[in-house]
């Protein structure tokens, strides 16, 4: 063996580029991480590390039990969700070989349900010390509770979310998925459990999770770290803000601001309507249907919100046909650009909406591009299949 091949530094350098060889039809990187596992000793650690450093699922984990090992990996084939049902929990002894490489795990994605197996792993121990990115049922929670946990997704929320928060200080990047529609009886109870919660983490950089309360939003004003926030309504109750106690908030950090899956864009205009985002770049809102009211609400707010000249990027779209019980017969008519125009350093807009179509000629053409000496993109569609009155002639 060369001797510069026992100098560390130039081990990790030359895996570092293994790690980044595209996968071939016959040879995938992982194939070529566990052949130079198998290798020599000074190659095991560091092929260990990037073999083991990206999960998927538990079953690989699993699959270093002995007698699970078959059950997993039947007929060769990867494994499929009935595998676990009536499979006997770990024993001591099995556990540890579970556990075996569990802390070379920087990432984590579990979808699957299988906490039964792991019930004699001790609750709230810390099984995966490295892991920085975490998304996970709530379930696992306490299970899997790593001392520094930097990225957390949890599929819903629960009890034990409290448990993981306090514990989680350090905690940088959060994503709660919205619950599902079976769990629609108690969505208002795990949206105020979730809102509850949230003012534990203190070092946010990103947020991604249901609507949240008012008393939520005034703490996340206060996040002086938070750079990214994006808000999910989805299809289950939403939570509605109060209409009492409203005060205006200044967000000095955000430079994303995203809003999906919106069904009533009330909340969503209040908030705007009383927040401020002096150093916004990005802005998004899809919303399933947006009346024209609401629409120019939406538009007058955003050009309140103090992010004139930083704001580079904004897509609103209202784009999903047949969601709405409101059948329109005749297109209704928006005039965002006016209120878009105070955008100097506009880059990128992408207007879009169903049921609306937007005005726009001639002299408002020349005026938007007159103002926006930076924009590489402008998209508007009116997809109501209405004619627009829009009186742009050709050159």
């Amino acid at each position: 063996m060369h001797q510069a091949l026992l100098v560390p530094e130039v081990i990790l350098e030359i895996f570092a580029y293994v790690n980044i060889i595209p996968s071939t039809e016959t040879t995938s990187t992982q194939k070529l991480l566990a052949a130079l596992a198998r290798t020599c000793k000074i190659f095991y650690e560091p092929a260990m590390d990037l073999l083991w450093t990206e999960i998927h699922e538990l079953e690989p984990l699993l699959g270093c039990v002995a007698r699970l090992h078959p059950l997993i990996y039947h007929s060769g084939a990867m494994w499929d969700e009935p595998w676990a049902k009536g499979v006997e929990p770990l024993s001591a002894n099995e556990a540890r070989q579970f556990l075996r490489h569990s802390s070379r795990i920087r990432t984590l994605d579990i979808q699957s349900d299988h906490p039964h197996l792991l019930s004699v792993i001790p609750a709230e121990a810390c099984v995966f010390p490295r892991l920085k990115s975490l998304s996970l049922p709530i379930i696992y929670l306490n299970l899997f509770l790593p001392h520094m946990l930097h990225r957390c997704h949890l599929l819903s929320v629960d009890e034990g979310l409290q448990s993981f928060v306090t514990r989680c200080i350090a905690l940088e990047h959060l994503r709660i998925y919205n619950p599902e529609v079976r769990q629609f009886d108690s969505t208002a109870n795990v949206m105020s459990l979730l809102s509850d919660r949230i003012h534990w983490c203190t070092r946010l950089v990103t947020l991604s999770c249901p609507m949240l309360d008012w008393a939520t939003w005034k703490q996340l004003s206060h996040l002086p770290t938070l750079l990214k926030l994006e808000i999910e309504q989805g299809c289950n109750d939403p939570l509605s803000l109060s209409k009492r106690d409203f005060v205006n908030l200044s967000f000095f950090n955000i430079t994303s601001l995203s809003f999906q899956d919106l069904y009533d864009p009330a909340d969503i205009i209040i908030v705007m309507q009383h927040s401020q985002f002096p150093s916004l770049k990005e802005f998004e809102l899809e919303a399933k249907y947006i009346t024209s009211e609401h629409a120019e609400q939406l538009f007058h707010a955003l050009s309140r919100c103090k992010a004139c000249r930083t704001l580079e990027d904004i897509t609103i779209c209202s784009l999903a046909e047949g969601c709405i019980q409101v059948v329109l017969l005749h297109g209704e008519r928006l005039t965002p650009i006016p209120h878009i125009l105070c955008f100097t350093q506009l880059r990128t807009l992408k207007l879009a909406f169903y049921h609306s179509y937007i005005h726009l000629g001639n002299d408002m053409l020349l005026q938007a591009m007159s103002t926006w000496p930076h924009i590489c993109a402008l998209e508007i569609d009116n997809l109501c299949g209405y004619r627009s009155s829009s009186e742009i002639t050709p050159p």
